[in-house]
């Protein structure tokens, strides 16, 4: 599966800089969306105020329960994408960036951050086909991958400004978040892997000043 994770890598940077000129008229699919439907630019945008966390018991790959704000967030700091399992453009390219944050955090990966990725299409994304996509993206230790029942993943979604009614239309983002402080960024299109980390080490420098 490295192979495939190297074949993403490798144009992961060509279709970020390529989507990025776009991403604000582009849904998850590269469809068109109408204008003004996405905020403009890709800096990240505090979105504290926004986010509601509901405690809803979801599924892993590995086909266990897990409780999305007690078990999941659990005071972490947490890096959140959204993908589902058929996607061919959108998705991939944010994996592939997770998983250099995910190497670039070394240790961190799993004690001070960690990944999450949710099926934005839970009907069709069963545990195993989850577990499957995530291992071309060689999602280990420190990266969860969450699927469940549809009307708990809809509401987690919303609740994380991320629902879409239809998948197609469901813009690429990424959530930068310290949950023990309610410290929420916002990032659409496709940020680079050193912006997401930009980001993380605010968190944690933020974190940390307050202890």
């Amino acid at each position: 599966m490295r192979f495939f994770v190297i074949i993403w890598l490798a144009t992961a940077f060509w279709m970020a800089g390529y989507f990025s000129m776009f991403s604000q008229a582009l849904g998850h699919d590269g469809s068109a969306h109408q204008e003004g439907s996405l905020p403009k630019g890709l800096a990240a945008k505090d979105v504290s105020d926004e986010i509601e966390l509901y405690d809803l018991k979801l599924v892993n790959g590995d086909g266990e329960s897990v409780a999305f704000v007690s078990e999941a967030l659990a005071g972490k700091i947490v890096v959140i994408d959204f993908i589902y399992t058929t996607c061919t453009t959108a998705c991939p390219v944010l994996s592939s960036t997770l998983s250099i944050v995910q190497r670039e955090l070394g240790a961190r990966a799993g004690k001070e951050v960690w990944l999450i990725s949710i099926s934005i299409d839970p009907t069709r994304d069963t545990p195993s086909r989850v577990s499957d996509y995530a291992s071309n993206f060689d999602g280990g230790e420190g990266w969860i991958w969450l699927t469940g029942k549809k009307d708990r993943i809809d509401r987690v979604l919303t609740g994380l400004g991320a629902y879409s009614a239809e998948i197609v239309d469901h813009p690429p983002m990424i959530l930068v978040g310290d949950v023990e402080r309610l410290v929420w960024r916002r990032m659409f299109g496709f940020p680079s892997p050193e912006d997401i980390l930009s980001q993380v080490d605010e968190l944690l420098t933020a974190r940390a000043a307050v202890r």
